[in-house]
């Protein structure tokens, strides 16, 4: 853990993956606060850091603690889907990582409304340049969108009743905050806890928040764009966090590995993702569902 509070996702797992010894760049396209980051630079005094991060706040926040290597990181407020069109020299990357889904920092900050257990504003923007806000979906779509969003995103059995009494609500009263949200969909979803069962208003957020931030628009077509502008040897690793990521991210790297296509671009380096183990998720129980994959530039 850093003095953030915030403790970077299978770290050494990362670090290995990476080949972080190499020296050369490392891209850290969501940077957040810059957890494994900060690992690269203290590991290897040769490595740079490009960093790419859609919020702007996360970013003034991690700059204090990124001070001493100030010569050795860049860092962008813009979405790294746009890396692959930028002029630049893809030469000197050695290692890329993209940690998916949604950060520590945002979970823990009530005001930007993204967990269902603190109250907030309904809001769920990464980038607050952003003008759809989760409000505003659940406010506004109809009823057929809502279900399709909440089926698609969150995989939500009870998705068509769902988006039903948000409409029939929101009629009576505008859904504005966070509880409320995690209110109507507990008793829709007739919630009780009960051990090893997982929220339904987990599942209702992780929809929101996917659909806001448009978090899989372009994913396969990013890794596809950047895997023909590195150079062999180069390293792709990726940690998501809920099976819709992942399952893009296994096909979209098995796809350019295929011995089928007469000139594959990449050699899988994990036959199955990794996992937290045991010990992590108990000092850092948000890493559970994480899984990481990795790939090499041929």
């Amino acid at each position: 853990m850093n003095g953030n509070g915030h403790i970077p996702v299978l770290l050494d797992e990362v670090m290995a993956y990476l080949d972080v010894k190499r020296k050369g760049m490392y891209v850290d396209c969501t940077f957040g606060l810059g957890g494994h980051s900060l690992e690269i630079l203290k590991r290897n005094p040769e490595a740079s850091i490009l960093g790419f991060d859609i919020d702007e706040q996360i970013l003034l926040k991690a700059k204090d603690k990124f001070r001493p290597y100030a010569e050795r990181i860049q860092l962008y407020h813009s979405d790294f889907r746009y890396l692959p069109d930028l002029n630049f020299d893809f030469s000197q990357i050695k290692g890329m990582l993209l940690d998916l889904g949604v950060s520590s920092y945002h979970l823990d900050s009530p005001e930007r409304g993204f967990s269902f257990n603190k109250d907030g504003p309904l809001d769920m923007r990464m980038d607050l340049r952003n003008k759809t806000t989760a409000a505003k979906i659940i406010n506004k779509y109809s009823e057929k969108r809502l279900a399709h969003i909440f089926h698609q995103f969150g995989e939500l059995r009870q998705a068509r009743k769902l988006a039903h009494h948000i409409v029939s609500q929101r009629k009576n009263q505008k859904i504005k905050t966070t509880t409320q949200l995690r209110k109507l969909t507990e008793k829709v979803c007739r919630w009780r806890p009960q051990k090893g069962k997982t929220h339904p208003a987990a599942k209702v957020f992780q929809a929101l928040r996917i659909e806001v931030n448009q978090e899989l628009k372009s994913l396969s077509g990013f890794f596809e764009k950047i895997t023909h502008k590195i150079s062999p040897q180069a390293r792709l690793v990726a940690i998501s966090f809920h099976s819709l990521e992942d399952r893009i991210v296994k096909k979209t790297f098995s796809q350019m590995a295929s011995s089928q296509n007469n000139h594959p671009l990449l050699k899988i380096l994990t036959k199955k993702p990794l996992t937290p183990s045991p010990q992590e998720i108990a000092s850092n129980f948000r890493a559970r569902s994480a899984k990481l994959r990795a790939a090499e530039r041929i």
